[in-house]
């Protein structure tokens, strides 16, 4: 046993007593603690420069959101205080509002036209637009303008005349010998003039269709033509299912516009929704309920019910999307 002690003495040196960490040393390690933590993306630097966008979001979103929740449960007319009313406002609108039920019915036909036509046509022109000819950008620059003035009061006042009794649209109407209408002033035709207005805004899905379409790739259609695959079969069995991501995209968004739609509804209609609320849009509704009739907490119940209906479709189109909108992965 002595000789096992003296052997492990020999080869074993005695450990060197721990020094006490120095003045140095401290502060080399708060280095490396402080650099430890920016790399993991600590400190109050990124919250300093991300103060005005919370600062926006909760003044200029979520409070004016939870203050006309609130007020929708009111009586409230801007001039007097507040006064609560329970749901009053939203059992009135379901059960003693005809105008009502005629903005849902005129804003339903107004999206329910208007947006696969519009689809339609922004995806035909782009499907003509993605073609290697000369001076093509300026086509595409004509084709995106009315995009840029369709939502414009102006466009609306001359789509007014263009579709009056003495338009311009009857004048050719009259070059086959068919004599026109005063197309706004019908209840059975108003709405459909607000509706060929929006489609012929369909400069906006077009752009991003022809995106998509400079995306898509080129072996696959070389392999079509090779077996033999016509004009018809590579669009409904390559472009279409390639393209589902952005038709889907631009369906979501199409729809929120659709609902929202107020500018050309107002001016053709000289903010009246007529005539016999044929182009009473909801967002008109809406409008005319808040700031001409001053009841303003049944308008914030208009809009919590329009945010819950958008919500709505948009949830729809998201679920129904798994069974049509194919993606690479």
């Amino acid at each position: 046993m002595t000789t096992a002690r003296s052997d492990a003495a020999v080869g074993e040196e005695p450990a060197a007593p721990a020094k006490p960490a120095g003045p140095a040393d401290r502060r080399e390690r708060e280095r490396l603690r402080r650099r430890a933590a920016r790399r993991r993306g600590g400190g109050w630097w990124p919250y300093v420069f991300l103060a005005p966008w919370f600062a926006g979001l909760f003044g200029l979103t979520i409070y004016p959101m939870l203050d006309s929740l609130y007020l929708s449960f009111t009586d409230f007319d801007l001039l007097t205080p507040a006064r609560w009313i329970g749901a009053r406002n939203y059992t009135h609108m379901f059960s003693d509002d005809p105008v009502f039920w005629d903005s849902v019915h005129a804003t339903l036909l107004y999206v329910a036209v208007s947006v696969p036509l519009k689809l339609a046509l922004a995806l035909g022109v782009a499907l003509l637009l993605n073609r290697p000819l000369k001076g093509i950008g300026v086509y595409r620059a004509a084709f995106y303008l009315p995009s840029l003035l369709g939502g414009a009061v102006a466009v609306a006042i001359v789509w007014r005349q263009v579709f009056g009794g003495d338009g311009l649209f009857n004048d050719f109407l009259g070059w086959f010998g068919i004599k026109g209408q005063d197309w706004i002033s019908s209840p059975d035709t108003s709405i459909y003039t607000l509706i060929l207005l929006a489609v012929w805004q369909f400069g906006t899905p077009m752009v991003i269709f022809l995106a998509g379409l400079k995306q898509l790739p080129k072996d696959v259609y070389e392999a079509a033509a090779i077996d033999g695959a016509g004009t018809f079969t590579r669009f409904f069995r390559i472009t279409l299912p390639l393209l589902t991501p952005i038709v889907f995209f631009n369906l979501v968004l199409q729809i929120i516009d659709g609902f929202k739609t107020f500018t050309p509804a107002y001016v053709v209609s000289n903010g009246t929704g007529g005539p016999l609320d044929s182009t009473m849009l909801y967002s008109l509704y809406l409008y005319k309920k808040g700031f001409t009739d001053l009841q303003m907490g049944y308008a914030s119940a208009l809009a919590w019910v329009l945010f819950l209906v958008i919500a709505g479709f948009t949830a729809v189109n998201f679920v129904a999307s798994r069974y049509w909108v194919h993606y690479d992965d």
